[in-house]
């Protein structure tokens, strides 16, 4: 999509609420007016013009005119284009009513759109007023808050008759939910907070850095997700041109601390005031460009947008920039660097400045960068270390980096160099950690990572070293497929009630305390692994996380799995959000990657299947982008369930075609059978499915993943498996922690039996999860029983609350959502079956192989189906089941 599809469609985006708005208001007789108010470039001209338009649509004549500070000297200056010709103004009284009459004649209905209505001159408001009284114009208005506003304008707006509508900025989920419709797509967590924080909301910024983008082919579509690439969004010329004009106001003396304020983002309030007066910055901050904030003792300086220092830093020449740059390291060292930051301030700026800086300097501000998780800042400084300067220590902090960036060949690089210079066990077994993780999280390789932790267990001695490597060693296996085996090589953790700051190796600590939960969670025990989770997670945020390889949202990822597990659905959802928000913009591949993942398993437990596909589209296309293969099969997989479930067959069955072409790396061993098991219960094949499902749940029980093999169960169960999957879910719901195992057991032995006060029981049970979609297909299948034993009271009960439930899954289609399809004679679940298949094209012949009927059983099923439904042909009994059609 380009940047002229994009520049023509985004008036109307994100504004529905706002059309409904005015739809009510300029239908009721009562209103004569519409007036929207708030600050600079949220979108107002806009928005009324779509507005004007819409008016128009519905048989207004539609007029505009623009108040201004020149029109406002001028009595009925922003007007006097739209009155009549002829008419004498000389006595207003009189002159204003021939004007109401004149427009009056013309039998039409007016609607006056004024742009900037605080700027209108006094007559104007006057005569506007008088021509909604007399009910001849509607007005639609704009006005920016802030604004000195006349009285005459004061009354024209405070008529009980004038709707008002503030416009206000847009926060993040806004943000989002505007970006996706504008670019017809998901866009990444990552590139929404970008352009959230660079626009800080405003629907004007907002565009312009969006057409920016595109333009510069920084913004493109990986897969079917929008992400944009490393760095700040630059925006169009048009933005640096509103910009401009905003700061051409300002003041030529404060023209040095705005540049100042632009290469360095936050400066001192003394260092603002050593290079402007005192009255200076304060009419900068009255203007407001800058603001002054206070942090503890400290008060600090910055642009009241970040976009302001953005556009000024990019026209700044590089002489200009050096020269400023080096002034500011001069005052920094002058005060004695004594803020914890200076260091890395220092080295950044006279790096940019002069092309090199002090080592150490470069090491420390790494060392911080790192710190913060900016992971690109850190590489460049670590590359700017002569030779002769590279340590242990700044070679394995480079390959840390590397890694986390999604580099594994660049990070193995520099940890060879930092295994070369290793001499102590402690850095032998931090060299070994960070190649371990390096290649198996970024670099796919479980056997390679193996291999590494397997040499150095091998050449370290110390006690403390090799618990380490255990602890090492049980973190990855309990991401590929070896959950059991992990908890007992992590067993070292349980009596580590200590956190990593009290730790020798705190990044082995953190790495072990995120994966023993998710262990925990795939062999049963949910419960304690939340308690496992929220521990790790709370000791994470407490100590100084210098030394820490993991960001503090990789922690909350186990609690997000541990918390679907338990079945605490809701709560898994929120604290998901948490991590996005904690993530920010920060380019982290693998935590991205696995967190996404997370938030589509916890959506497709809840049944939201539209937002489980967006999050398995997302968690796609990060891996597909970084070469990161780990969580790819997953994903494709539960992208083809998603699509097959919203009956998208081709694009459910292209997802499972790319999945079959991805490895499967043995994380929630089993479930990488969803997408075909789903695509074929979507084509109506559900003994295929079945069968699917079966192989699946054979490697999930082999593998020790208890987690797995319910879910997959319950999907057997949902599919016509019933009284096959009850018994074992009902010793898993024993041997498992949490009320998601005892519910899923209760629906398998309750469609197992059939009777309806079960079935609906176990959707009450489920309703308390958040497990909609389960609920709709139990209270829909005692809908159908209830039905059959005609007490259709009953079964009205259930069906209506189905559709509560199923109002919350975004168009799910089930097999067994379908076996109430009329209010009177229901569907056999043998009917409903050859009705599935027949209605997505199998021929009878087909059906009777797959079933092992007879083509004559088929075809007497099928007449009475078509006899109970009162249809005569297959394309009818495609549409009332709602499944795609393929033939006749």
């Amino acid at each position: 999509m380009g940047p002229d599809k994009i520049r023509h469609r985004w008036p109307l985006v994100g504004r529905g609420g706002d059309f409904r708005e005015f739809s009510r208001v300029i239908a009721n007789p009562r209103f004569r007016g519409f007036v929207i108010s708030g600050p600079a470039g949220v979108g107002k001209t806009r928005l009324a013009e779509e507005l004007m338009t819409l008016a128009a649509q519905k048989g207004l004549t539609a007029k505009r005119a623009t108040a201004s500070s020149a029109a406002g000297l001028v009595p009925l200056g922003a007007i006097a284009h739209l009155l009549p010709p002829g008419v004498d103004l000389s006595d207003p009284a009189r002159g204003f009513a021939a004007v109401a009459s004149a427009l009056d004649s013309r039998r039409n209905r007016w609607v006056v759109f004024v742009d900037d209505l605080h700027l209108l001159d006094a007559a104007s408001a006057l005569l506007l007023r008088q021509l909604m009284t007399a009910r001849v114009v509607w007005l639609i208005g704009t006005m920016r808050t802030g604004e000195p506003v006349s009285e005459a304008v004061r009354s024209l707006i405070n008529e009980e008759r004038v709707q008002h509508h503030v416009l206000g900025e847009l926060d993040l989920p806004q943000t989002e939910q505007v970006l996706h419709t504008a670019l017809g797509a998901p866009v990444s967590r990552r590139t929404v907070a970008a352009l959230f924080d660079a626009s800080r909301g405003n629907m004007l910024y907002l565009r312009e850095l969006v057409l920016g983008a595109l333009t510069a082919d920084s913004l493109r579509q990986e897969g079917s997700v929008w992400e944009l690439a490393e760095g700040r969004p630059l925006g169009s010329a048009r933005l640096s041109e509103l910009i401009d004009s905003r700061l051409a106001t300002v003041l030529p003396r404060a023209r040095a601390l705005l540049e100042s304020l632009a290469l360095c983002g936050v400066l001192p309030l003394a260092d603002a005031h050593a290079i402007a007066s005192s009255e200076t910055v304060c009419d900068l901050e009255r203007s407001g460009v800058i603001a002054v904030h206070v942090d503890g003792l400290r008060r600090h300086v910055e642009f009241t947008h970040p976009l302001y220092g953005e556009v000024l830093r990019n026209s700044l020449p590089a002489l200009l920039r050096r020269a400023r740059l080096k002034e500011q390291v001069a005052r920094i060292k002058a005060t004695g660097a004594r803020r914890h930051d200076d260091p890395l301030h220092i080295a950044t700026w006279s790096l940019a400045a002069t092309g090199t800086a002090d080592p150490d300097l470069l090491m420390r501000a790494a060392l911080l960068a790192r710190h913060a998780h900016d992971y690109h800042h850190a590489v460049s400084l670590l590359e700017a270390l002569p030779v002769e300067h590279r340590t242990i220590g700044s070679q394995l902090l480079l390959g840390d980096c590397r890694f986390e960036l999604g580099s594994p060949q660049r990070a193995e690089a520099a940890l060879a160099e930092a295994a070369d210079l290793a001499v102590t066990d402690q850095e032998k077994l931090a060299v070994a950690f960070t190649r371990a993780m390096s290649l198996f999280w970024a670099g796919n390789s479980t056997a390679q990572a193996l291999a590494v932790i397997a040499e150095a267990s091998d050449v370290l001695v110390g006690t403390d070293e090799l618990l380490m490597l255990r602890v090492c060693e049980g973190a990855l296996r309990a991401i590929s497929g070896q959950p059991s085996e992990a908890l007992t090589l992590l067993a070292d953790l349980e009596g580590m009630e200590v956190g990593p700051a009290e730790v020798t190796h705190p990044g082995i600590w953190a790495v072990g305390a995120m994966m023993r939960p998710a262990a925990r969670a795939l062999t049963g025990s949910a419960l304690r692994a939340v308690e496992d989770a929220e521990h790790a997670y709370e000791l994470h945020q407490r100590v100084d996380a210098e030394a820490l390889i993991l960001h503090p949202a990789g922690q909350l990822i186990s609690l997000v799995l541990a918390l679907a597990e338990a079945g605490r659905l809701p709560e898994a959802r929120e604290t998901g959000n948490r991590a996005w928000d904690a993530l920010g913009q920060v380019l982290n591949p693998v935590t991205s990657i696995w967190l996404a993942y997370h938030q589509a398993h916890t959506e497709w437990l809840a049944g939201r299947v539209r937002t489980a596909h967006r999050w398995y589209t997302e968690c796609a296309a990060q891996s597909r982008t970084h070469g990161n293969e780990r969580a790819l099969r997953l994903a494709l997989s539960g992208l083809a369930a998603a699509n097959a479930m919203l009956g998208d067959l081709g694009a459910a069955e292209t997802a499972e075609k790319q999945a079959q072409g991805s490895p499967v790396m043995g994380y929630r061993a089993g479930e990488e059978v969803l997408g075909a098991a789903w695509l074929f219960a979507a084509q109506g094949h559900l003994t295929q499915a079945r069968a699917v499902l079966s192989e699946g749940i054979e490697t999930a029980r082999a593998g020790g993943c208890l987690a797995s093999e319910a879910l997959l169960l319950t999907d057997m169960a949902r599919l016509g498996g019933a009284r096959e999957a009850a018994g074992r879910l009902a010793e898993l719901a024993t041997a498992c922690e949490g009320d998601l195992g005892r519910a899923r057991a209760m629906l398998a032995c309750a469609l197992a039996a059939g009777e309806p006060e079960q079935l609906m029981d176990a959707a009450e049970e489920l309703e308390q999860l958040g497990a909609d979609l389960l609920c709709a297909e139990a209270a829909t299948v005692a809908a159908s029983a209830w039905q059959r034993r005609e007490q259709s009271r009953k079964a009205s009960m259930a069906l209506q609350s189905a559709h509560s439930y199923l109002s919350r899954c975004e168009g799910a289609r089930t097999p067994l959502l379908t076996s109430t399809t009329v209010s009177t004679v229901p569907l056999t679940p043998r009917e409903q079956e050859i009705a599935l298949l027949a209605a997505t094209g199998t021929a009878s012949k087909d059906i009777a192989d797959a079933l092992g009927l007879s083509v004559r059983t088929v075809n007497n099923h099928l007449h009475h189906v078509y006899g109970k439904l009162g249809i005569t042909t297959r394309r009818e009994l495609a549409d009332h089941l709602k499944v795609p059609h393929v033939g006749e």
